[in-house]
């Protein structure tokens, strides 16, 4: 579904994305991690159509983004982190309003939005105000948005960004639903939420691509390397007990250590994917004189591989404020002319949802 080919965007000597290449197969809910920085909303950017790259190549289900830019968006519904919404407009008549402006045709219109309705859960306030909703009702009123002329491929840019643990969790189970009937590109900060709804992982840093593969598989890896996460808690001093472990075969670092009370320290170690290392670990710290309490492997979180890919050298990753304000402001734009540029050829029956927006009593209760 997406093909990206040594994409590179560069703001003159600024390089925001390096030679990024990836694919996304037909189906997939793919998470597209990384820290504030990394280039992932350039990226999207990208492959929606909004910022031309540098260099590389970008092809939409088959077809290449560069050369046919209309034909591809026409494959992508793009729901972007500032949702650009009409808060007078009533849920309803605003996706019809999208609809048409996107090329839905006439006759299609009302089935099409009464679908993005029921996708994106908010049937229950299809007459009420947009204005009026919570920040959670309009986020998926945004999704509906993307959803509603069917696309093939959907892009969602911190869909859950501002909402409450409830409404995350509604968000990622309503993500989740539209695995296999469409291709899903979610990029967040919320890395449970991507364990949740992906079954695949990118992790951009520094406009890099670091690692990439099934999140279960990563779940088992540390910078790219089949990784054991091991707990010692024992009795005695801690720089011991560091020094003792990291000279164990088969320990890569010591992760983090602590004093605890009573005299106890805590260790957490990164190791070699063998169950081995433990007792090499517990044999190290025995013949060394010290009290072993506890000893036991923890499960690698996707928290942990991305900090530990992401953390070096963060002070230098794609700082925002160093790309040219013009650049920048231009990127920022970008999101509020999606409301009008989504889609921006339409059928000749539906020429008129061009013209102006449908007219919409504000002075109306909300029902």
């Amino acid at each position: 579904m997406i093909q990206v080919e040594r994409l590179t965007k560069r703001y003159g000597d600024r390089v925001a994305v390096r030679a990024l290449s990836f694919e996304v197969k037909k189906g997939e809910v793919v998470g597209f991690l990384g820290p504030n920085g990394a280039g992932k909303s350039t990226t999207l950017r990208m492959l929606t159509g909004f910022l031309e790259p540098t260099e590389g190549s970008i092809r939409i289900a088959g077809i290449d983004a560069l050369a046919e830019p209309l034909e591809a968006r026409r494959k992508i519904g793009y729901m972007p982190e500032a949702v650009p919404l009409y808060p007078e407009m009533r849920v309803e008549e605003y996706l019809a309003y999208r609809a048409r402006l996107k090329g839905v045709l006439r006759r299609d219109v009302k089935k099409r939005v009464n679908a993005a309705l029921e996708k994106a859960k908010v049937t229950d306030v299809r007459s009420r105000i947009i204005g009026q909703l919570s920040k959670g009702y309009k986020q998926r009123v945004g999704l509906a948005d993307a959803l509603v002329a069917d696309p093939p491929l959907l892009v969602l840019d911190e869909p859950t960004a501002g909402l409450d643990p409830n409404q995350i969790r509604q968000v990622r189970d309503l993500v989740r639903s539209l695995a296999g009937e469409h291709t899903v590109l979610l990029s967040t900060h919320i890395l449970p939420e991507v364990e949740a709804a992906c079954g695949r992982v990118l992790i951009l840093h520094k406009g890099e691509l670091k690692l990439e593969g099934a999140t279960s598989s990563i779940r088992l890896t540390m910078g790219g390397q089949s990784a054991l996460l091991l707990s010692l808690v024992g009795r005695g001093d801690r720089a011991a007990f560091e020094a003792a472990v990291s000279q164990t075969a088969g320990v890569r670092r010591v992760v983090d250590a602590h004093d605890l009370d009573g005299g106890l320290v805590r260790l957490r170690i990164e190791a070699e994917g063998r169950p081995e290392v433990a007792e090499d670990v517990f044999r190290a710290v025995a013949e060394a004189g010290l009290v072993l309490r506890e000893l036991k492997s923890e499960a690698i979180s996707l928290e942990d591989v991305f900090a530990q890919l992401t953390t070096q050298d963060a002070a230098e990753g794609d700082d925002p404020a160093a790309v040219p304000a013009d650049a920048a402001s231009s990127d920022a734009a970008s999101d509020s002319a999606d409301a009008a540029t989504d889609a921006p050829e339409t059928s000749a029956d539906d020429s008129d949802a061009e013209k102006k927006k449908p007219a919409s009593s504000s002075s109306e209760d909300a029902s």
